[in-house]
């Protein structure tokens, strides 16, 4: 572990002798020490960059950090530039799995997508290719639009309110279309995203590609704050009479595999927490049976994984998880 990643002295000075394995829970973080880390984030994450290919997430302050602990008790705390409003892009994928799950079942699910984790990029076209058009798992671009086409609805806009509503309902989140990030999506065109569509079709996993490349658009530009991502994380940190445990359980069981692409498997080893990240700089970590961690900071690494969120996550889990 590199000096830059060691957890600060403020977060495991009641810790130092146990390493990863904390006495600490989510339960005894305080305000205090969430705004020290704050701090620290942003003097040890610099040098990010701000995606280009989709115009609107080009002008975010690259300065903005927002956070925000759920605790299972009901208590949270929130720090930073909490008011800030983002779409959840890629972030959204977990709860497509989860909502699924919850409407058809594993079998029909995982009969269009597998569970396996990519060392490909996220838009990996030889990936798909390679594996005879069946995603690998549902947290890289072609197992999510071959799910967005199991969405129940008529077009990309009937498909995205029926998800939205669903959320909003279970987990008391307030998410909203962001129109405006939608058009910005729109403008640009993606060929690797139609590309994989097409290959999808052809290769009997998806029926209707226009639409499922207009419902993965419109879905990944549900947007809220990091109140609104922790209260989704909060759908899979605890058991509920609304989500089978075992649907639950399914997908924090990918996302510890497949949630940050290609960083993945050395984030699993050094944290351990289910984690899912989009390009917005939106990132939400599940800690089984304490809470949920919700973080929003736009700077990304060159892995497309907001930078500050990894930094924030990370410390927090070696230091009370």
């Amino acid at each position: 572990m590199t000096e830059k990643n060691k957890p600060s002295e403020s977060l495991s000075s009641g810790n130092a002798q146990k390493g990863n394995q904390s006495s600490l829970r989510l339960s005894t973080l305080t305000q205090a020490q969430l705004k020290t880390l704050i701090v620290q984030a942003k003097v040890q994450c610099k040098g990010g960059e701000l995606p280009t290919y989709i115009p609107l997430l080009a002008k975010a302050d690259p300065s903005w950090i927002a956070v925000q602990v759920q605790r299972i008790q009901g208590e949270k705390i929130a720090v930073g530039d909490i008011g800030c409003s983002f779409p959840l892009m890629s972030v959204i994928k977990p709860f497509v799995l989860l909502f699924l799950l919850e409407k058809l079942g594993s079998e029909a699910v995982f009969y269009r997508v597998g569970r396996e984790a990519s060392d490909q990029p996220f838009n990996s076209l030889a990936q798909l290719q390679a594996d005879r058009g069946k995603p690998r798992n549902p947290m890289i671009n072609s197992g999510a639009i071959a799910l967005a086409g199991r969405l129940p609805g008529k077009d990309g806009a009937s498909c995205c309110e029926s998800l939205r509503q669903w959320l909003n309902q279970r987990s008391h989140s307030q998410l909203v279309l962001d129109e405006a990030m939608l058009q910005s999506v729109r403008s640009l065109p993606n060929e690797r995203n139609h590309a994989i569509a097409n290959l999808l079709a052809a290769s009997g996993y998806l029926d209707h590609p226009e639409i499922a490349l207009d419902t993965y658009n419109h879905v990944c530009c549900l947007s809220g704050t990091v109140r609104d991502l922790a209260n989704l994380g909060m759908l899979l940190a605890q058991d509920s009479s609304m989500i089978s445990p075992q649907h639950r359980r399914t997908v924090n069981d990918i996302l510890i595999t497949c949630g940050l692409y290609q960083a993945s498997s050395r984030f699993a080893a050094d944290v351990g927490l289910p984690t899912k990240s989009g390009v917005s700089g939106a990132m939400v970590s599940v800690v089984p049976s304490q809470g949920a961690i919700a973080c929003y900071s736009p700077a990304l690494d060159e892995m497309g994984n907001s930078q500050a969120g990894l930094f924030i996550v990370q410390q927090l889990a070696q230091a009370f998880c």
